[in-house]
């Protein structure tokens, strides 16, 4: 006989998801609030059609057993990858200069009358990044350890 996974089953590993619908993405925005990155880690593929920001996110998934544990809140170094992008425009998005830190508020979806849409990344201070997509695809993947937040407070607005 098998048991169901625990919530501290998932605790300690590094985050790999998808959203391919709106559902899913409402889950992977949740995750990449308040998560920041310098304006020189967004990269386009145009020729691949692939949209991605190496972010320092914060891990909400990780409160409770932070808390729990007597250890500061962490962040982790993430991949945020969109597929199938289109078409890129950006609003109070600084090109090129390393020392300009973006924080994420929200990802969303505005979707067509067809299959696809558009991937909207709110950015705090009036920042916004808009992807035109053929079809929603957007990947949330950790690709290091977990670091102690610098700061190391939870950020002010929580999920």
């Amino acid at each position: 006989m098998s048991a169901d996974a625990t919530f501290e089953d998932g605790a300690a590993k590094p985050l790999r998801l998808v959203a391919m619908d709106e559902d899913d993405l409402k889950v992977l925005s949740a995750l990449c609030q308040d998560a920041v990155f310098p304006s020189t880690e967004m990269q386009w593929q145009r020729g691949k059609k692939r949209f991605g920001i190496l972010l320092n996110r914060f891990r909400w998934e990780d409160i409770p057993f932070a808390e729990r544990g007597g250890r500061k809140p962490e962040r982790v170094q993430s991949v945020l990858a969109v597929e199938t992008v289109e078409r890129v425009a950006s609003q109070g998005v600084p090109r090129g200069d390393a020392d300009t830190i973006l924080s994420v508020l929200s990802v969303t979806f505005e979707a067509d009358e067809t299959s696809g849409g558009a991937v909207i990344l709110t950015l705090a201070g009036d920042g916004a990044i808009r992807l035109q997509v053929s079809e929603l695809e957007v990947a949330l993947r950790d690709v290091t350890k977990p670091y102690a937040a610098v700061s190391g407070k939870v950020p002010d607005h929580p999920v």
